[in-house]
This record gives C-alpha cells, sequence and structure tokens, in this order.
C-alpha cells in the first residue's frame, strides 16, 4: 500500500530515458542518491539499506520510491517524509515491510 499525505514531500519526473541511461535499477539509485545528498545538505545522515529500494537513516526508512517506465519515459516517483504524523500508518504495512507502529 502507498500513502500519500500531509508532511510528506513526494515528487513525479517524467523523463524520456536516453538509450545509454535506459537501465532502471540505475534509475532508482540515482533518484536515491539526489535524496541522500540532499538529506545531507540538512544534516541529515541517511543512506540506503542493501537489498531495499527507498532512504533510510538508520533502520527508519525516510523515502520511498516507485517508478514505472513505458516505452522509456518514466512516471510515478518519490515520496520522502518530512513531518509526517506517523500515526498514518498504523493501519497498513507501508512497503511490505514490518515495522514499529506509533
Amino acid at each position: 500500500m502507498t500513502y500519500h499525505g500531509p508532511g510528506q514531500l513526494c515528487g513525479y519526473p517524467i523523463l524520456y530515458l536516453r538509450e545509454d541511461e535506459r537501465d532502471v535499477h540505475l534509475y532508482l539509485r540515482r533518484i536515491e542518491e539526489a535524496i541522500i545528498r540532499t538529506l545531507a545538505d540538512f544534516a541529515i545522515d541517511a543512506g540506503r539499506c542493501p537489498g531495499f529500494t527507498g532512504v533510510w537513516v538508520g533502520s527508519h526508512k525516510l523515502a520511498s520510491l516507485g517508478v514505472a517506465v513505458r516505452r522509456w519515459v518514466t512516471s510515478h516517483g518519490l515520496a520522502l517524509n518530512v513531518c509526517t504524523d506517523l500515526d498514518r500508518f498504523s493501519t497498513i504495512n507501508p512497503c511490505g515491510l514490518p515495522g514499529p507502529r506509533p
């Protein structure tokens, strides 16, 4: 299940991937890297969790990504929890990941 709501920064890049960019996994890693670098500008030490897509601070997922690519045009995107009310996650299991409930 996906949740988008108050306190999240959502982005939906729509890009045409040129022939030398046609690697969806690389595209996801580049989005993650952009988020990680942006968070570093705010002194937030974020990174990746091996085997999972997204951006994490420790064991807490801070940003989720979900993209679609059709005819090498991207759609969908990312949700970065900035000041999200985590109670909203208490009734769902986002990204299929178990985690602490508020």
